[in-house]
């Protein structure tokens, strides 16, 4: 193993000192780090006083997203598109910001942004534990249902989030029940724009961009709805996308969008499940559906039973004398009773009277 030079721990102790507390929480062990910061855990001091904001009603564990004032311009802008946004369940929740100073004084002043805490980890977590098995289809839809709603809920504010990928999905406890499933929500927002906002080049990661984002520079609504689909399939499969292109490189992306009509979709893959990705990853982006039109789809639509079915349902399980266990029909039950005829014997056969 390389030793640490003493430049390097003089570095890394330095940076250790500038994470201090914030007034109302206190900061626990880094849980990440990245281009645009660390994440670390915390827990509120209080936290059945509420000073904190949003922490009123906040009782657990938070992440609290660091960076050197300097250095915080992209934690900055996710702060404000959070609170742009705000009021969805399918978006990761902001607690709240604040500045906080090194321990010893001094002039490091640190940004934390304070977010809803994601126990169950990242989609990308989930799906590397598939080793490329991929997930069940029934969870993956309910994933997708989750995202889509989320992406519509972004869009209609007019934001683009510019990247989304699994690592970018959070897994959030569903309070609604107590099986241990989870929400998808979407977070790490440092790089949404908003629509019609123009750059020079794409940004996010490249495995996830539409055709026009990496030709063209251009992404708008429909290149989120291109990064859903490369989400889905890779659920589905257990692979991203540059996996079921060995030895794709960035490069060879632009070639591929040239020269393809659209995405290689394993055979295995449903009909259904088929479906909804040919309606995220047209080629061209005036033909990928809407979020709000993707909610409406099969693949996301929980079915519901004919009236038929239930009509047939209903006359098989009602009768004047009650249900086969022996209960009795509910007061609701108008279905008229049932008639069963006697069916007199053939001749030359008695009926014995312990069966009369």
């Amino acid at each position: 193993m390389k030793r640490k030079s003493e430049q390097e721990e003089f570095e890394e102790e330095k940076k250790q000192r500038i994470w201090s507390h914030g007034e109302h929480w206190l900061r626990g062990e880094m849980v990440g780090e990245g281009s645009s910061g660390s994440v670390f855990l915390a827990t509120p001091k209080n936290p059945r006083r509420g000073e904190f904001g949003s922490m009123l009603n906040f009782l657990g564990l938070m992440a609290v997203k660091s960076a050197e004032v300097s250095d915080s311009e992209s934690i900055r802008h996710e702060a404000e598109v959070l609170l742009d946004i705000k009021g969805c369940p399918f978006v990761i929740e902001s607690f709240g910001e604040e500045i906080t100073t090194s321990e010893e004084g001094g002039d490091h002043m640190v940004y934390n942004l304070l977010l809803e805490f994601a126990s169950g980890g990242t989609l990308g977590d989930l799906i590397e534990k598939s080793n490329g098995h991929g997930l069940p289809e029934a969870e993956v839809r309910r994933y997708t249902k989750s995202i889509l709603e989320g992406i519509k809920h972004i869009h209609k504010f007019d934001y683009v989030h510019c990247d989304l990928k699994p690592e970018n999905i959070l897994l959030v406890p569903n309070p609604a029940t107590s099986t241990g499933s989870f929400v998808a929500k979407i977070s790490d927002f440092g790089l949404a724009k908003k629509t019609k906002e123009n750059y020079c080049q794409w940004r996010g990661t490249p495995t996830y961009l539409s055709p026009e984002a990496l030709n063209d520079s251009e992404q708008e609504p429909p290149s989120d709805i291109w990064s859903l689909g490369c989400i889905v399939l890779e659920m589905l499969t257990g692979k991203s996308f540059s996996d079921l292109k060995p030895g794709c490189e960035l490069e060879d992306f632009h070639y591929m969008f040239d020269h393809v009509c659209t995405p290689k979709i394993p055979a295995e893959v449903s009909g259904v499940a088929r479906d909804f990705l040919k309606s995220c990853l047209a080629m061209r982006s005036c033909e990928r559906l809407t979020a709000e039109k993707l909610l409406l789809h099969p693949f996301v639509v929980r079915p519901k039973p004919s009236k038929a079915a239930r009509h047939t349902k209903r006359k098989v399980v009602c009768s004047s004398s009650g249900y086969a266990d022996g209960s009795k029909p509910s007061a609701d039950c108008h279905t008229s009773p049932a008639i069963v005829r006697r069916i007199p014997p053939p001749p030359g056969f008695e009926i014995l009277a312990a069966l009369v």
